[in-house]
């Protein structure tokens, strides 16, 4: 049997379930997000592209890509192995990084010292001119708010941010010797890249970045890293450029994102080769 409500109880009950649909939707977590952007190298144009590949968010580690390029440029960086400087007390460093450390070390064990002193031996007004000579994402290299300490921190989820899309066009003009440095700093910055071995005989060249989101306070929210893997792939001369991303995939146990980001992409290539 159905039963009528008076209007007044249907008003009340009404409220009561639009309240708990707002209060629903003001307490949902975020969910995770993630883009799979492959190219064509030689004609840069899109193979796969898949998700939020047009968002930007921190580069983390990424940056010592573009780092590297300016570095040898300016000459701070001669080669592979040179220069090698040494860790010292005074230099804030986890122990795995207490080391002697060269260009290829640097990028292979991601060593933030080493990062960093290159960023110093450039200076500000170098750095800056470098970053936006290279166009690489919003450009903006001023750090975090009245911190003063852009030199050092520009990329660490702080000022400095960049989307897949622009992260695949920077490493196509990287391969493509179209970046406005000299044509060595292109060459050199290409022989320090990681390489992996990935199923169906890619190999893959390519940094990983880790980082976290900020909270409203400013703080790393250690529930939604960041991860990324952008770099090249090559197999009997065919070559594409990638990136991946992803953000708000919490798996704390499985340590930085980013390794985990590029672990899931070198297994899923051929397959994603194989849709194009």
């Amino acid at each position: 049997m159905i039963r009528f409500l008076t209007s007044s109880r249907l008003f009340v009950i009404v409220i009561l379930v639009g309240i708990g649909f707002v209060s629903g939707a003001a307490t949902a977590e975020p969910k995770p997000r993630a883009c799979t952007l492959i190219l064509d190298a030689s004609s840069g144009k899109s193979i796969h592209r898949e998700g939020i590949c047009a968002e930007r968010f921190s580069p983390a580690s990424t940056f010592k890509v573009p780092l590297a390029v300016m570095g040898f440029d300016a000459g701070i960086l001669k080669g592979t192995h040179d220069p090698a400087w040494t860790w010292h007390e005074g230099i804030d460093a986890p122990k795995r990084d207490r080391k002697t450390v060269d260009p290829m070390a640097w990028e292979r064990d991601s060593v933030l010292w080493y990062s960093r002193e290159v960023a110093r031996r450039l200076g500000l007004e170098k750095f800056t001119s470098y970053v936006t000579a290279l166009d690489y994402g919003n450009k903006d290299v001023s750090g975090d708010p009245g911190k003063d300490n852009g030199l050092t921190h520009a990329w660490l989820a702080s000022s400095l941010v960049i989307s897949p899309d622009e992260q695949a066009q920077f490493i196509h003009r990287l391969l493509s010797y179209a970046l406005p440095v000299a044509k060595e700093a292109h060459a050199k910055t290409r022989k320090i890249i990681p390489g992996f071995d990935a199923p169906g005989g890619w190999r893959v060249y390519g940094k990983t970045g880790s980082i976290w989101l900020r909270n409203s306070k400013g703080q790393f929210d250690r529930t939604q890293p960041i991860g990324w893997f952008v770099g090249w792939a090559e197999k009997r001369g065919q070559r594409v450029v990638f990136a991946r991303l992803e953000v708000g995939k919490d798996d704390s146990s499985q340590g930085p994102r980013g390794p985990a980001v590029r672990a899931v992409f070198l297994k899923e290539l051929p397959r994603l080769m194989r849709q194009q």
